[in-house]
């Protein structure tokens, strides 16, 4: 997608400078280009014209000249699917941390802020794009609610997503479709929602398929899906690509998945795979990088250079018909890398269109956003006391099972510690209570349960991320510190708090929409840090407790979650009852 102002003009002096009859705009001179298309390193010069790459060879010059002697030339990276949202970061902010790591392109799902505001908020979010050297772009929230088991703030129709695709000029598709039962059993709103999609020009449909097999998953794929990111082993991977499907690895911070699904790819070659994030925190933004930490654990893994940045690049740009994009070759924009080696991927020098946007580090050139203030107030509980978290109960409770570095769980039981009927969290068994408070309309419901897997010994962690709904979810061994937390949320309008013995230990302000900050990102990077460390003196073993914490109020993913309206057998796709 272009936003030139004279194509014709523009395409003349690209055409003239590719034949060498005018100097380039810029030129970066004396590095190595590596061809995404073979997989080989070029020696040649790359001319760019106005924002596009006029010309890949020897000789090219430029009224600007950059230096790239021993750097290599890569694609600017492309996430082919996040949730914005889960960096806790507006755009602007998102964007000056991203930029530095490469990333010059983004395919955003934001259903998070959906989910609370309707696509209302997502224009919103778009709207704050202006002027920001990223280009977002958006598949339209295709589950809002996720299920008829979540309370949200607004609900995304067929209707809704169609005239979405219709306005919005950076919409490119109809994001995961999470209800893979009502797409495979043809139910109404779910094949009303993909003939949206198809009478909005044929757009494409990203899955949402864990553990999708067999007859069910042809009918998912006949349906028109096309890609799935919540593959967990390589047999399903298998699966799923035999029959066509594009296979989106996540590497998030809470999700991990290339370990399992990379031997995939060293089977049968990167075709129909790319890389995403899915949900990454500001403090891994920060030390880590982005899709170039994806690639480099790629690479460390055994994967060959070429085929990691394919994946990161070209892949996805051609999974998302975005046909000038991912590569550094003529025609295609000059979304430009330089990196000293196919080791690290840090990269020294970032162009988005030919715009020098970020060197040595450090983003260039980000102007600043604002979300508009109705965004913000949007949680609506009213204090609680610890009573709200009393749990009435005798016999053996289903327990819902964390798994480290994954978004599934285990449907468990346990026999919880007694007193008088009421059952108590137990930190000598790793078994903690957790809550769900509905916070969208003022309902006072509470899902209650308990968990097992965090470690926590102590205090309480509250947050207002708990996909996909967006409600309050509270892991605690203590009702009172449970409430503490809860009602610090109340207080800051949303985001993240550990307590212990009623004292707030750490928190993350996030007052747009319960989601967002309004800080920068070294400062929302520097409190996620804190808050880690502080859930870590608490008892959690998890390496990203928050980022799991979020995902057990999902009720699309196996096997037991909890919503304000209590347990979900994802499973068998119906709620059940805490005890047995």
């Amino acid at each position: 997608m272009d936003r030139g102002r004279d194509f014709e003009g523009e395409l003349r002096h690209r055409l003239a400078v590719a034949r060498g009859d005018e100097r380039a705009d810029l030129a970066l001179r004396g590095g190595r280009v590596l061809s995404v298309f073979t997989g080989e390193l070029l020696e040649a010069d790359v001319a760019v014209a106005g924002s596009h790459v006029a010309g890949v060879g020897p000789g090219y010059r430029g009224h600007q000249e950059f230096d790239a002697t021993g750097l290599i030339l890569l694609p600017g990276f492309i996430d082919a699917h996040m949730h914005v949202e889960s960096t806790k970061l507006l755009v602007d902010e998102f964007a000056r941390a991203a930029l530095p790591s490469g990333t010059t392109t983004v395919v955003i799902d934001p259903h998070e802020i959906a989910n609370v505001f309707g696509l209302r908020g997502v224009s919103a979010l778009l709207r704050t794009v202006a002027g920001i050297p990223l280009d977002v772009f958006v598949m339209v929230s295709s589950c809002v609610p996720a299920s008829p088991f979540e309370s949200n703030g607004a609900t995304v129709d067929a209707e809704d997503i169609a005239r979405f695709l219709r306005e919005e000029p950076w919409a490119l598709g109809v994001a995961e479709m999470m209800d893979f039962p009502g797409v495979a059993n043809g139910s109404p709103e779910a094949l009303a929602k993909i003939a949206a999609a198809r009478a909005a020009g044929d757009r494409h449909i990203d899955g949402h398929a864990p553990g999708l097999t067999g007859r069910a998953l042809n009918a998912y794929l006949a349906a028109g899906v096309a890609s799935d990111h919540e593959c967990t082993t390589y047999a399903e991977a298998l699966e799923k690509r035999r029959l066509g499907m594009w296979i989106m690895i996540r590497e998030g911070s809470a999700a991990k998945n290339l370990e399992a699904l990379l031997p995939l790819v060293l089977d049968h070659g990167p075709e129909n795979s790319v890389l995403c994030t899915d949900d990454r925190e500001p403090d891994d933004l920060l030390t880590d990088g982005h899709i170039n930490a994806v690639v480099r654990k790629a690479v460390a893994m055994g994967c060959a250079p070429a085929d990691a940045v394919k994946m990161g690049t070209l892949n996805a740009a051609r999974y998302h018909r975005l046909h000038r994009y991912g590569a550094v070759a003529p025609g295609y924009l000059a979304d430009i890398v330089a990196v000293p080696d196919l080791v690290g991927f840090r990269p020294v020098r970032v162009w988005k269109r030919g715009r020098l946007v970020a060197a040595d580090g450090q983003a260039i050139g980000v102007p600043k956003a604002e979300a508009p203030a109705w965004m913000r107030g949007s949680v609506h509980v009213s204090p609680v006391t610890a009573d709200a978290f009393a749990i009435r109960a005798n016999g053996p409770l289903r327990v819902i099972g964390v798994q480290a570095g994954q978004l599934v769980t285990k449907a468990l039981t346990a026999q919880p510690r007694n007193q008088d009927g009421a059952a108590l969290a137990d930190p000598s068994k790793d078994l903690a209570k957790i809550a769900v408070l509905e916070r969208h309309k003022s309902t006072g419901r509470i899902g209650l349960g308990f968990v097992t897997g965090f470690g926590l010994q102590r205090g309480a962690l509250a947050s207002t991320q708990a996909h996909d709904a967006h409600n309050v979810v509270v892991v605690g061994v203590d009702d009172g510190d449970m409430a503490a937390a809860v009602n610090r949320l109340i207080e800051l309008g949303g985001g993240q708090a550990a307590v212990h013995e009623g004292r707030v230990l750490a928190e993350v302000p996030c007052p747009i929409g319960g989601l967002l900050s309004d800080r920068t990102y070294e400062t929302v990077a520097s409190e996620v840090t804190a808050m880690a460390r502080v859930a870590r003196d608490l008892g959690t073993t998890l390496p990203s407790p928050f980022m799991a914490m979020s995902f057990l109020a999902l009720s699309v993913i196996p096997e037991l979650k909890i919503t304000d309206r209590g347990l979900v057998d994802t499973v068998k796709f119906e709620l059940v009852p805490l005890e047995l």
